[in-house]
């Protein structure tokens, strides 16, 4: 979204980012400068930085990538010194993320719009609806929650809280019901009250469970029978704290059901951050929100620029703003 920076509270995100990504003892930047006193940037420092990247969960595609391009620089004379080289880092890193910079666009034409989230138990997929249906009621859109998750204890009534804090209309069964009848009612209901956008949440499952990633798709089936264009969103919740686990999760989600964005969240409980760009690389699924706490204003629109610049502590490109 280009004036995402221009929006109510972005600037504040930003801020937010920069001060809980990367806690912790610093993996990069404030130890490069430890590693080259009195040294020339050479192949043994990019062997240092490449263990770093490997260890800060950035994955040996990325990592290739970037050390790719900073071994380039060095042949070519263009690295002589730290500021050099953490330009030059950054760079690579924004060139693997910009790709996956979409934000989510609501049409209009599509009236509900309707986003399926999915995820494991415990990636934060209660906690990103509420944040979701806050954020596009600041947009002002009318929106309709669906407690499709009808088998964990206290899922539905966890939604209804978030429902009951943004004033907005839920649709909920009793527990055992079938997921896909309650979305199926809630589309109707949204239909039927002129709703902009429709979130349904669904019961968390791990990847591997056929089983469960068949419900998935039955609740795909029986929305398309409505609609024969939705769901229009199927938003993969990530928790940014399990390393390459949320890269293999997310290429299980989308082999299955074909992801169109993702949210990675709890990124303020990892000292690395890194994963982000293993997923981009890996798959180059839009990358929709990012997560850094449990208050709505800790959920923003992924800004890659500004994604880098909190990961090393640098300033963000003016370009990319």
């Amino acid at each position: 979204m280009a004036n995402e920076t221009e929006r109510p509270g972005a600037r504040g995100f930003f801020k937010r980012l920069r001060a809980k990504l990367n806690q912790g003892p610093a993996w990069l930047t404030s130890d490069i400068g430890e590693l080259l006193p009195g040294r020339k940037i050479d192949e043994s420092i990019l062997d240092d930085l490449e263990t770093r990247l490997i260890t800060a969960d950035v994955g040996v595609p990325a990592t290739a990538q970037i050390l790719e391009d900073l071994r380039r620089r060095v042949s070519t004379k263009q690295l002589n010194d730290v500021d050099a080289l953490r330009s030059a880092l950054q760079d690579a890193m924004h060139e693997i993320l910009k790709p996956v910079e979409q934000a989510l666009q609501i049409d209009p034409k599509h009236k509900p719009f309707v986003i399926l989230v999915v995820g494991i138990n415990g990636a934060g997929k209660t906690t990103t609806i509420g944040k979701l249906a806050h954020r596009l009621q600041g947009e002002g859109r009318s929106v309709m929650l669906a407690a499709g998750d009808t088998f964990r204890a206290a899922a539905r009534e966890q939604l209804e809280i978030w429902a009951e804090r943004n004033a907005v209309p839920i649709v909920a069964q009793q527990a055992g019901a079938e997921p896909a009848a309650v979305i199926f009612d809630a589309m109707n209901a949204a239909r039927a009250r002129n709703i902009d956008v429709l979130i349904a949440d669904t019961a968390g499952r791990l990847h591997t469970q056929v089983h469960l990633m068949d419900e998935l798709k039955k609740i795909k089936r029986v929305l398309a029978r409505q609609d024969e264009s939705a769901p229009h969103e199927v938003l993969l919740v990530l928790d940014g704290t399990i390393g390459q686990n949320a890269v293999a999760q997310a290429e299980q989600f989308n082999l299955g059901l074909g992801v169109t964005g993702l949210v990675i969240t709890k990124l303020d409980g990892t000292a690395k951050g890194g994963v982000v760009l293993a997923i981009a690389k890996k798959l180059k699924i839009p990358i929709r929100f990012i997560g850094v706490g449990e208050q709505a204003e800790d959920f923003g629109v992924f800004n890659a620029s500004e994604f880098v610049s909190a990961l090393l502590k640098s300033e963000p490109r003016e370009a990319a703003a």
